[in-house]
């Protein structure tokens, strides 16, 4: 690995420095095949953050960094594309250093300068005047979003300026170069490749494949050093036409990204992006149940007829509901005084917020109901969903003998917890087992145990509920 102490005095500052320094030139692809297979070698981190993906998506990274190939993540909206593609420069040196020539755009290699005026201008001087900066691991990852872009953003344009000062215009240096040649030597990302206009595919696959491009009928021939990553959606990707041939034969591997494949991991990823600090002034308990109906909802939305398949249903549906709930639960901990908070399912009503704008409909398949409608019904299936499962485990008949008949119980997230102790003046005694905190002796958790419970067995069609000004009536007839 290419290292150098952080303190810049200490790094080579001329060409004749550098090569005393015993630096190695490398392709950006050989650069990060060592640093990973030292990395591995190491037993170091080589994802962090990254949660489920150990026996399917990392190993195929692994191989495409050794095999040296440039890579395509496909799969739906909210699957962690992104987040890999930018961790792939952690594989870079810390820093690398390059030819500091005036007017120079391109972050040349010192020994290999591909552009005419940093190959004039090391010619024209001697090594010990040729100046040398250094250039970041972090600046050397750029990434483009495909609708809108253009062929001058990633590929160049002749800048009418430099036309206007004279320069000829069939010269390089009439050329304003785009992200393609500023990024030589690191790594380049293009997101959503099918939605990316033809001429320009047709430009990025000339640049990287035969390494010449027309720029206004300029030939450029450039030996441009990169490694480049897509994302794409597999609707869009299949679908014939959208990629050119030539720019998919030209990628070496394609990564297929996915969902959770067990709940539990869902919630793992919901807990870890979310960011949210549960402490402080005014802490916030999330009952375990409130967090399996958050991602059991989610769960629901990629299944359901209603929803669109082919766009997905992001894991940023679940972090952003979570933290909506979160929040509401705060806010009662606030006005009522109530330390700690603990999150009920009252609190859902408020993630239409968060939701609405998140879920794609599948026109066909929604019959005109309104995403909210959907929502309701994602709700109602993935609470029944998740009773189901505390019931089989810990049964109804204890729940059933607490309620007894005719009684009303108004829920609400602004009602205090004391509420609902002077409605239910006892609770099962398996609620104690089956949740985090006594439910005998907290009247917050008792508060969310019996929303959960009165939810579940509304889904069951066991009592009805009514709805007025914003509070919910469950009553047991």
């Amino acid at each position: 690995m290419n290292t150098h102490d952080h303190a810049s005095n200490k790094r080579p500052g001329t060409l004749a420095e550098l090569r005393q320094s015993g630096w190695q030139s490398k392709t950006v692809k050989q650069e990060l095949q060592d640093n990973f297979i030292h990395a591995l070698t190491e037993k170091q981190t080589l994802y962090p953050g990254i949660l489920g993906y150990d026996d399917t998506v990392i190993p195929e990274i692994n191989l495409a960094l050794i095999a040296g190939h440039d890579m395509l993540f496909l799969g739906e909206k909210g699957q962690a594309k992104s987040k890999l593609m930018r961790m792939l420069s952690l594989f870079l040196d810390e820093v690398v250093p390059y030819l500091d020539v005036p007017g120079c755009v391109v972050h040349e290699d010192p020994y290999h300068p591909i552009t005419g005026i940093a190959q004039d201008f090391v010619a024209s001087h001697a090594e010990e005047e040729i100046p040398i900066a250094w250039w970041s691991r972090e600046d050397r990852y750029a990434e483009r979003l495909a609708p809108g872009t253009k062929f001058a953003d990633v590929i160049g344009e002749i800048d009418p300026a430099k036309l206007a000062g004279g320069v000829s215009m069939s010269t390089e240096e009439a050329l304003h170069f785009g992200l393609i040649p500023r990024m030589h030597r690191g790594i380049f990302a293009m997101n959503e490749l099918p939605e990316l206009d033809e001429l320009v595919q047709v430009g990025l696959f000339n640049m990287l494949e035969e390494r010449d491009v027309q720029i206004r009928g300029f030939p450029v021939r450039f030996e441009v050093d990169l490694l480049l990553l897509f994302s794409a959606n597999p609707a869009t990707y299949n679908r014939s036409g959208k990629v050119i041939p030539q720019l998919k034969d030209r990628i070496g591997t394609v990564i297929h990204t996915h969902y959770p494949r067990e709940r539990e991991l869902g919630i793992n990823i919901m807990q870890q992006e979310s960011n949210m600090d549960l402490d402080g002034d005014y802490p916030v308990i999330v009952p375990y149940f409130i967090n399996e109906v958050l991602e059991q909802i989610t769960i629901c939305a990629r299944k359901s007829k209603f929803v669109d398949h082919e766009s997905g249903v992001s894991a940023r549906f679940s972090i952003a509901n979570y933290r909506t709930v979160v929040a509401s639960a705060r806010q009662r901990a606030i006005l009522l005084q109530e330390k700690p908070a603990v999150a009920r399912l009252s609190d859902l009503g408020h993630i239409y917020s968060s939701a609405l704008g998140k879920l794609e409909l599948d026109m066909m398949g929604s019959h005109q109901m309104s995403e909210k409608q959907v929502l309701d019904a994602l709700i109602a299936e993935a609470v029944g969903i998740v009773f189901e499962e505390y019931v089989e485990a810990h049964g109804l008949a204890e729940i059933g003998e607490i309620f007894s008949k005719g009684v009303k119980i108004e829920v609400g997230d602004l009602l205090p917890s004391s509420h609902y102790s002077e409605r239910l003046q006892r609770v099962p005694p398996i609620w104690d087992k089956a949740f985090e905190l006594n439910a005998s002796d907290n009247d917050a958790m008792r508060a969310s145990c019996v929303e959960f419970v009165l939810a579940g067995l509304y889904s069951q069609n066991r009592i009805s509920r009514g709805q007025q000004h914003g509070q919910i009536e469950y009553e047991f007839e």
